[in-house]
């Protein structure tokens, strides 16, 4: 048996944000993830930056959480980002005013947002279809996510903290109406906790199913397909409300088309439409026509860990919240020693994990400040040493396959 103050399980981007944050504080921390890290949502993710200028018009908060964090993440995670810029493109069949709601929104959110005409916007992009009408350039950005998450990672581990990869947890230990610590395979053995934390994304009510507790998250499944492009330069946005097929992100000499939403019952079994590839190509192909005969390199499939407590029947699964959550389990189902980190997005994390540490820690009755958006990751400015964590550590993903390790 082992001990440690905090049991983290889940090493997506959540899940390695919150044990760096824990490890900083002095707390003494170990992750556990069934997989490599960043197996789940993280690795499958398309891996932008978000500006915050998709969710301006819609969501103040997450607007503002978003390019917030994009800014701590180009000073602090180094070569687990790839600057490039972003186009939110009209088209002809779009409405002219939502783009006005998305450029005046922006601008009161403090996103950066210049207004280009087609001909600038084809300055940029020499390829952009002729059907565009105007353009917005904000500042989205790429994230590599097995870096991201193995850089992360790694700071925790030097820090003091225990990274376990490839280490399924099979049940959760209860005693006196607590989580007191978990079961571990692959001859981990049990690990005992004053505080465990369930960062398992889409696969966060599995695990709250050991303790007895529902989280009600509603995850859906989206299609990324990487084809060979070069040198597309910012990453494309479709300037209509969210739907399939409207983001294309560069990634050096390939580009990865994004994406659908279909709800699934189950994050590890769901079914892979052809229907889903075909419409996301159809539809990027209609900012970039390039793209529609471009050779296909990969095609995967991503699950968004939704959070969605009040909705009783999925349908449009678009319209569920892209926030966080903190989830105190002792508050909400009697159970102490317990929280969820629930929703969210990748370019969010480490505020994410920021808001879950101070929850825990103001319940271990630690004062640390949180340090993680002044301190850079380890390894930050090195590809080559980047690359050899994302091996060790297992991390390696889909997401960015046609980059990382290629050097």
């Amino acid at each position: 048996m082992e001990r440690t103050d905090v049991l983290v399980v889940g090493g997506g981007g959540t899940g390695t944000g919150i044990v760096r944050d824990l490890a900083m504080r002095g707390l003494d921390t170990t992750l556990v993830d069934r997989g490599g890290l960043g197996s789940g949502t993280t690795g499958r993710s398309h891996g932008l930056l978000h500006s915050g200028a998709r969710y301006a018009e819609a969501d103040a908060t997450g607007a503002r959480e978003c390019i917030a964090e994009n800014e701590i993440l180009r000073e602090i995670a180094g070569e687990c980002i790839a600057e490039t810029g972003g186009l939110f493109v009209q088209l002809d069949a779009d409405d002219p005013a939502y783009f006005d709601a998305k450029r005046d929104a922006c601008r009161e959110h403090g996103i950066p947002a210049e207004e280009l005409t087609p001909a600038e916007a084809q300055d940029e992009v020499p390829d952009l279809t002729d059907d565009v009408e105007r353009a917005l350039s904000v500042p989205d950005g790429v994230i590599y996510p097995s870096r991201l998450v193995a850089a992360t990672a790694a700071d925790a581990r030097a820090h003091g903290a225990r990274i376990l990869p490839d280490a399924p947890v099979t049940d959760l230990l209860i005693e006196d109406d607590a989580v007191v610590g978990a079961a571990v395979d692959h001859e981990v053995g049990e690990i005992r906790a004053d505080h465990v934390v369930n960062a398992t994304g889409a696969w966060a009510d599995q695990l709250g199913s050991m303790a007895g507790v529902d989280l009600d998250m509603k995850p859906t499944r989206g299609v990324m397909i990487g084809v060979e492009y070069s040198d597309l330069g910012p990453v494309l946005n479709r300037c209509r409300p969210p739907d399939d097929g409207d983001i294309v992100v560069p990634h050096g000499e390939q580009v990865v088309l994004g994406t659908t939403s279909v709800a699934v019952e189950d994050p590890d079994d769901y079914e892979q439409a052809e229907w889903e590839v075909e419409r996301t190509v159809e539809e990027c192909a209609a900012m970039l026509p390039s793209v529609a005969d471009a050779e296909q390199t990969r095609t995967y499939w991503g699950v968004r860990p939704l959070y969605g407590p009040e909705e009783d029947e999925l349908g449009d699964e678009r319209g569920i919240s892209r926030g966080f959550f903190v989830v105190d389990h002792a508050d909400r189902d009697g159970l102490d020693g317990f929280t969820s980190v629930v929703g969210g997005k990748l370019t969010t994390h480490r505020l994410m994990a920021e808001a879950a540490v101070d929850h825990i820690a103001e319940r271990l009755g630690v004062d640390a400040a949180c340090r993680t958006a002044e301190e850079q990751l380890t390894a930050h400015d090195d590809p080559d040493r980047l690359d050899a964590l994302v091996e060790e550590f297992d991390a390696a993903g889909p997401a960015d396959a046609d980059v990382v390790g290629r050097r």
